[in-house]
């Protein structure tokens, strides 16, 4: 190697090396030419009740995501994005549609969308890439939990496990009982089993790894291929083995900072949004010195869902196909443990709306992130930019495409978070405004108070703020869909019903 430094060799090699840079040349084009005839493929990774809580977005100081902080790295973070809806049935039903609730009218755990007029016949992402030549497949949760018979014939074209809660333990770990609702599924704690292979997200990424395997095996075929893998964690109940647990000493959890009073300048109508739910108010979780085991464990959920992530990651590149995948992670949308005094999601402001969103593979900047304002339901049109497919006119997203490219792009609006009709946060890069149904209001400035301890809405020096995102307000709101059930609330007769019982609010629980 040494003698090829040598000027003279060099001069006298000239004309073979003339030759070999021309027909490197030749083969780089070629290259070049089937890669771009050549269309990528998609891996689809969800996860659920996942707030911003990963390494990447220093949501919490302890947490441990070494595998979603290496997909950013190699990718482009949206640390602005946000959900359509702040509860999984419409956040998945507008990702996977690209129309937002106040459009299908879908607002609660149901109705499912095929259920739906609006929504019957809609195009949803997968049917998209597998009308233009992809090949896709589906296992855990992507769609809402517990597929239909009819979506397993239209959505996918392959399906792998469902995916699930992990099989419950007999009896309860946590034993004392709900302030609210005693539900089965509100519990925390060392899964009794040590044994992680036998919990659903385990089985899910089992099945994405054989999945890749017979893919690379295959990837001289042509067929691209849509991969969906839907993961069940950080959704309760907050159950994983004990390892997962020894990364975060309960002694040492740091828990979120959620100071009294937070919510004396809040609207009283802020509590209609999560009246009476299965998940507990700080109020109980404090006083059943369950704070820190709840946080603990939903940080312990957080990274054994991180490392199922990883064994797929792991077998894309093992397989050679990384390539040539266009990778998305999200979540559907975030979750308090004790800011604003409550626990779970069904909240306008930041920890219920803020997600994760990673973006890698061709066609995205590699290490960058944007604080551009994102929103779920762009992801339909912007995978179909980044695979070069056709426009889906029908989409009401934007492609980040342009972010993607260069992340200080700006945006051409806010993100909108809806929960149920009339209610809606208004996210830019630097503010929060939200607008309850009954006409009450919240602004938060997000470069002097990330945490929005203070509503500066009735501040008449931030009227004109006010005016510029309320414009962004959704100009009608779809009423409820025909079955809608489950998280619902609706005014009748000048009264506030939720789930169809009159609202009364000197019996509100806090």
């Amino acid at each position: 190697m040494k003698n090829l430094l040598n000027p003279s060799i060099i001069y006298h090699s000239l004309p073979v090396l003339r030759i070999f840079v021309f027909l490197a040349g030749i083969f780089t084009t070629r290259l070049l030419q089937a890669q771009e005839a050549s269309p990528p493929n998609v891996l689809f990774i969800a996860s659920d009740d996942l707030n911003d809580w990963i390494g990447a977005l220093n949501g919490h100081p302890q947490v441990q995501t070494p595998n979603i902080d290496r997909l950013a790295a190699r990718g482009t973070l949206f640390t602005n994005a946000h959900t359509q809806a702040p509860l999984c049935n419409p956040s998945r039903v507008s990702i996977m549609t690209g129309l937002r609730p106040t459009t299908t009218g879908i607002y609660g755990l149901a109705p499912r969308h095929r259920q739906v007029e609006r929504t019957k016949d809609v195009v949803t992402l997968p049917q998209y890439f597998a009308a233009n030549g992809y090949r896709t497949m589906s296992g855990g949760k992507v769609f809402h939990a517990g597929i239909t018979p009819e979506e397993r014939k239209v959505e996918f074209q392959e399906w792998g496990p469902d995916g699930g809660h992990v099989p419950m333990p007999e009896r309860k770990i946590v034993t004392a009982p709900l302030d609210m609702v005693n539900h089965p599924f509100i519990d925390w704690g060392v899964y009794p089993k040590d044994d992680e292979t036998a919990m659903d997200d385990y089985k899910v990424a089992s099945w994405a790894v054989d999945q890749l395997k017979q893919l690379g095996e295959e990837k001289n075929n042509e067929e691209p291929f849509f991969l969906a893998v839907g993961f069940n964690k950080p959704h309760v109940p907050l159950y994983t083995t004990q390892k997962w647990f020894d990364l975060y000493p309960e002694a040492d959890v740091m828990l979120p900072t959620a100071p009294e009073g937070d919510r004396d300048d809040v609207p009283d109508f802020a509590w209609y949004l999560h009246w009476f739910l299965p998940e507990p108010r700080l109020s109980w979780v404090i006083e059943n010195n369950q704070w820190q085991a709840k946080v603990r464990a939903y940080l312990a959920a957080i990274s054994f869902m991180d490392a199922q992530v990883g064994r797929v990651l792991d077998a894309l590149e093992e397989q050679g196909l990384d390539d040539n995948t266009i990778i998305v992670f999200w979540s559907d949308h975030g979750y308090h443990l004790g800011e604003k005094d409550i626990t779970g999601k069904n909240t306008l402001w930041e920890r219920s709306t803020r997600v994760p969103l990673i973006f890698a593979g061709p066609g995205v900047s590699v290490g960058m992130q944007s604080s551009q304002p994102a929103e779920l339901l762009d992801m339909y049109p912007t995978l179909v930019a980044l695979a070069g497919l056709p426009q889906q006119e029908a989409t009401e997203g934007l492609s980040l495409l342009p972010q993607l490219k260069n992340p200080d792009t700006p945006r051409e609006r806010p993100a909108i978070t809806t929960h149920n009709p009339g209610n809606h946060s208004v996210r830019s890069e630097r503010w929060r405004y939200i607008r309850y149904a009954d006409g009450s209001e919240e602004l938060y400035d997000h470069l002097r108070d990330p945490e929005e301890w203070a509503n500066l809405a009735g501040n008449s020096e931030y009227a004109e703020v006010i005016t510029e995102l309320a414009a962004w307000l959704p100009a009608e709101d779809a009423p409820l869909a025909p079955g809608s059930r489950a998280r619902i609330l609706v005014q009748k007769d000048g009264e506030w019903l939720w789930e169809g019982k009159p609202i009364k609010f000197d019996e509100l629980i806090r």
